[in-house]
């Protein structure tokens, strides 16, 4: 009969651990060199402010969701915008396409995003400032909205 164990090995009082390199210890040397892991980056604001600013404008997310996100006017446009429900789609959820932006200067991005939703393409725009606490806030939205059929 094999028994399996669940639990580790006791170690006596007074011994290391195995496997432990204590470069603290006379002739003692560490195999490793001590470097900080590599940490994957973070995902980028410009991808966060889309995809929150998505979900507000699609009716996924109140537009309060967004008051800790946004400073100046763009609150007010971001309520705006979304009573009128532009990104409301039937049928399909509209997903974020495509994202580009340009630096104006340090702590500020002009952000563009293609919104996707079934056959559909829409354009959103909006700028993010670094505030004072290192933070990204939104401070514009825009939405790209159909134009209306051109008549002559």
């Amino acid at each position: 009969m094999n028994k399996v164990m669940t639990r580790t090995a006791q170690l006596r009082p007074g011994t290391r651990p195995p496997g432990r390199r204590d470069s603290r210890r006379p002739g003692a040397t560490s195999r490793r060199p001590l470097t900080p892991p590599a940490t994957p980056p973070g995902p980028r604001p410009t991808d966060l402010f889309a995809e929150r600013l998505l979900a507000v404008l699609s009716g996924r997310r109140p537009v309060h969701w967004m008051l800790r996100h946004t400073a100046g006017p763009a609150y007010d446009d971001l309520a705006r915008l979304a009573a009128r429900g532009p990104l409301r789609a039937r049928g399909t959820d509209p997903v974020v396409h495509d994202i580009g932006y340009y630096v104006p200067r340090a702590g500020a991005l002009e952000v563009f995003a293609r919104i996707a939703a079934g056959d559909q393409l829409r354009a959103m725009a909006f700028r993010l400032e670094r505030s004072q606490d290192l933070r990204w806030r939104c401070t514009a939205v825009e939405l790209g909205v159909p134009r209306p059929p051109h008549t002559d």
